[in-house]
């Protein structure tokens, strides 16, 4: 399996190093008040692409933090309640007898 995997990968990279030769031309980013930015079309791809990843896993986070929290109170709710059950469980001694 894990042939397997590195196979994939390398077949992946070498898909994508294959795309970034082919396109290599240059091309004109055009911005407001007439700013522009003239760069290769693979360093335009690649950029707009991580700033894809880093927004996409800012949203995730804040799901896991508050995922995260939940389960902490979670996790202190149960551990209360096999407290209170554990002091429910334990026996009552019988009261005791003068002879």
């Amino acid at each position: 399996m894990r042939y397997l995997t590195w196979a994939v990968r390398l077949a992946v990279f070498l898909f994508l190093l294959a795309f970034a030769a082919k396109n290599t031309e240059p091309v004109r980013l055009r911005f407001y008040f007439e700013l522009a930015w003239q760069t290769p079309l693979i360093v335009l791809l690649l950029a707009f692409f991580a700033a894809g990843a880093v927004f996409g896993l800012a949203a995730a986070l804040a799901t896991m933090f508050a995922q995260r929290r939940e389960n902490l109170e979670l996790r202190r709710a149960l551990k209360e309640q096999d407290l209170k059950a554990a002091a429910a469980a334990e026996p009552v001694p019988p009261p005791a007898v003068d002879a």
